[in-house]
């Protein structure tokens, strides 16, 4: 997926606004590129778990399809460990061709933004490429 300097930045904003809770939200897609980040409210407010708002998910759903467009990834942030799925991710990895993106603020390096398609317990890393 194609994905533009701002979108990241918008994702890794709200990971840094919604710490020491995870964030999570919905990238919107057309044609392979990203088209628009949903900020979601993450329904566990947890700093280990994340389930977007069922209603703010309804949302953002109804007008990604009226846009035309994708769901081309649900993102959500990873506050005290590195950007990989964790069981947890693959265990609640409902929509197979959506990407899964993970923001991780752990560390004292700049936040790590990684990309993952889940299938069952197969997890595969997705290249960001710049858009």
């Amino acid at each position: 997926m194609r994905i533009s300097r701002e979108h990241i930045d918008e994702i890794v904003a709200h990971a840094r606004e919604d710490a020491p809770n995870e964030c999570c939200g919905i990238v919107a897609s057309s044609g392979g590129a990203t088209v628009k980040v949903f900020r979601a409210t993450n329904a566990e407010a947890s700093p280990v778990r994340y389930s977007l708002d069922p209603r703010e998910q309804y949302e953002i759903t109804k007008e990604i399809e009226t846009q035309g467009w994708e769901l081309g990834a649900i993102y959500h942030s990873h506050t005290r460990s590195p950007a990989y799925p964790s069981q947890t991710d693959v265990n609640l990895a409902f929509y197979p061709d959506a990407l899964y993106v993970i923001v991780s603020l752990a560390g004292e390096n700049a936040p790590d933004l990684r990309a993952f398609k889940i299938a069952g317990e197969q997890i595969e890393e997705v290249p960001l490429e710049p858009a």
